[in-house]
C-alpha cells in the first residue's frame, strides 16, 4: 500500500508513469553506493597506514630490545652538490654543428621541441622549397615555434643557399604549383601568361600582372629561373 502510495506521488509531482517509477526505486540502492563508495575506500586505507604504522613501530621496538637504537643524522639524506651541474655549452661538447642543409628527420630530433612529425615537416618543406635564405623562413612550417627554431641554431649552422629553383618558362601548372610559396591559381595565371606573352625575362615581368602584388614577387624571386 506504502508503494503504491509512493508511486502515486511520483506521478503526481513528476509525472511519472509506473514503470519508470519502479525504476527509479531500484536505481536508488546503486546511487546510494556510489555515494558511499569513497567513504568506505577512504576508511580502507586509513586502516591500512594505520596498521601499517603499528607494524613500523613493533619492528623499531623490536629492535631496540636487541640493542639498535634510531639516531639522527646531521647531514641531509640529499646533498645538492652531489648533482651534476650541467651548463647548456656543457651538454653541447659532445655535438658536432653541421650545417642545416646537411641535417635530415633523424638528427633534427636531438633539437628540444622537435620530434619525428615536426623533423620530416621541417625536412619536407625545405626540399620543397629550395633551400632557405633566412632562418625566418622556418616559421612558416606548420607547428613550429620561435623559441624551437633559436635553439635550432645550438646545434646546427644555418647555411642560407638555395640550392634548387624553379623553371618559371618551362614547368606546367603542376609543377609550379608543388612550391610552397606558388598556388595552383598563381600557377595557371603564369603558364596562361607565358603562353600569350612569350617568356618572362626577369621577375619585373611578373609584376605586368596586374594581380600579383610586389610583396608575393619579392617572395618567390629569388627561387625563379628564367
Amino acid at each position: 500500500m506504502k508503494l503504491s502510495k509512493f508511486f502515486y506521488w511520483m506521478k503526481v509531482s513528476f509525472g511519472f508513469s509506473q514503470k519508470e517509477s519502479r525504476g527509479f526505486v531500484l536505481l536508488i540502492p546503486f546511487l546510494l553506493i556510489l555515494i558511499l563508495l569513497p567513504n568506505v575506500f577512504d576508511w580502507i586505507n586509513s586502516s591500512r597506514a594505520d596498521t601499517q604504522q603499528i607494524q613500523l613501530s613493533s619492528k623499531i621496538d623490536s629492535l631496540e630490545q636487541v640493542g639498535f637504537f634510531k639516531v639522527s643524522s646531521s647531514r641531509p639524506l640529499f646533498n645538492p652538490e652531489d648533482t651534476a651541474k650541467t651548463s647548456s655549452s656543457d651538454r653541447l661538447e659532445s655535438i658536432q654543428r653541421i650545417p642545416f642543409s646537411e641535417s635530415d628527420s633523424v638528427t633534427l630530433q636531438i633539437v628540444p621541441g622537435i620530434g619525428p612529425t615536426l623533423a620530416a615537416r621541417i625536412v619536407k618543406y625545405r626540399e620543397n622549397l629550395g633551400g632557405f635564405h633566412s632562418q625566418e623562413q622556418l616559421l612558416e612550417i606548420y607547428g613550429i615555434k620561435e623559441e624551437v627554431v633559436e635553439n635550432l641554431w645550438e646545434y646546427f649552422e644555418f647555411d642560407p643557399g638555395i640550392r634548387r629553383k624553379v623553371k618559371i618558362n618551362e614547368l606546367d601548372v603542376p609543377e609550379l604549383a608543388k612550391h610552397p610559396y606558388i598556388g595552383y591559381g598563381e600557377a595557371k595565371v603564369l603558364v596562361a601568361y607565358r603562353k600569350q606573352h612569350g617568356d618572362f625575362s626577369n621577375s619585373e615581368d611578373l609584376l605586368k600582372i596586374k594581380i600579383f602584388k610586389a610583396e608575393w614577387v619579392n617572395k618567390i624571386e629569388p627561387y625563379l629561373e628564367f
